[in-house]
C-alpha cells in the first residue's frame, strides 16, 4: 500500500531527528519480520518511544501500527492520522474493540505496535506488564517481537522537563529475536519480560550514563524515582485523575 499519509510521516520523522541532531543508533533490526504479522513489544520510557521504534521498522521496509488511547480522538490532527495510518485507538474502559481489531490486523499480516507497561516507567525500569502482547500473539499465532528503545528520556519523559531543541541526544533501539507464543498467557508474558530485562541490561551496559542524571536508573546510580517511588507517583496520578472525572461527572 502507497498510504501517502504514512509516508508523509516517514519522511517528517527523519526530517526531525536530523533537524534535532538526535543520534540513533539499531542494532538487531533483521529479527523483524520481512513479511507477516507479528507483536512488537516496546518498553515505556519516553513519549516519543514510537519514533525511533517505528524508524527501525521503517528500515526493514515495513510499517507499525500503533495503539493508542482513544482520548488522543479528541485532538483533530491526531484523529486524522489515526484514521490515515490504520492506528488502533483503544478506550481503556472498554478495550474489546481495540483488541479485536489488532488480532485481526495480526491476522492481516500486519506489525502490531504494543506497549506491555501501558504507561510510561518513570524509573525507567521494566514495570508489571499487561497480558494484551501475550493474548493477542496467541490467539494470531504470531511472534512477539521485543524492542528496547533507550535514552528517549533523556528528550521528553513524565515530569521532567523536555528538551526538544537540538541536543544530539543518542539514542539507542536494539531489536531481540522473535518469541514463538507458549502454551499459555503466563509463560509467553514470562518469556517476553525475561528477554525484555536482558536486551535492556545489555543495551544499558554500552549507553554513556551521566552520574546523578535525572535519566538514569537508580540501579545504574542515577537521580530517577526507584520503582517504590515511581509506584506512588503514579498511584497519587491516578488518583488525582479520578477524582477529575468524578467531578466533572
Amino acid at each position: 500500500m502507497v498510504e501517502p499519509t504514512f509516508r508523509t510521516l516517514e519522511i517528517l520523522a527523519r526530517m526531525v531527528v536530523f533537524a534535532t541532531g538526535t543520534r540513533i543508533s539499531y542494532s538487531g533490526e533483521e529479527n523483524i519480520p520481512a513479511r507477516g504479522g507479528a507483536v512488537v513489544a516496546i518498553n515505556h520510557t519516553s513519549y516519543i518511544d514510537f519514533l525511533p521504534a517505528a524508524l527501525a521498522v521503517h528500515r526493514r521496509h515495513r510499517r507499525l501500527r500503533f495503539m493508542i488511547k482513544a482520548e488522543m480522538q479528541r485532538v483533530k490532527v491526531v484523529n486524522f492520522l489515526i484514521k490515515h495510518t490504520r492506528t488502533i485507538p483503544v478506550d481503556r474502559g472498554a478495550g474489546a474493540g481495540a483488541y479485536a481489531a489488532a488480532v485481526q490486523r495480526l491476522h492481516e499480516g500486519e506489525l502490531v505496535g504494543v506497549y506491555p507497561e501501558a504507561t510510561i516507567s518513570r524509573s525507567f525500569e521494566l514495570k508489571e506488564f499487561k497480558t494484551g502482547a501475550a493474548r493477542m500473539a496467541l490467539e494470531a499465532d504470531v511472534p512477539i517481537v521485543p524492542v528496547i528503545v533507550w535514552g528517549a528520556q533523556r528528550i521528553w519523559t513524565k515530569g521532567q522537563a523536555r528538551q526538544l531543541r537540538r541536543t544530539k541526544v543518542p539514542i539507542a533501539v536494539q531489536v531481540g529475536a522473535p518469541l514463538q507464543p507458549r502454551d499459555d498467557i503466563a509463560q509467553t508474558d514470562a518469556a517476553l519480560r525475561e528477554s525484555m530485562t536482558s536486551l535492556l541490561h545489555r543495551v544499558q551496559q554500552r549507553f554513556p550514563h551521566e552520574p546523578g542524571a535525572s535519566w538514569v536508573p537508580r540501579r545504574l546510580g542515577g537521580g530517577a524515582p526507584t520503582m517504590a517511588e515511581a509506584a506512588r507517583l503514579d498511584a497519587e496520578e491516578a488518583a488525582v485523575r479520578a477524582a477529575d472525572r468524578t467531578r466533572r461527572r
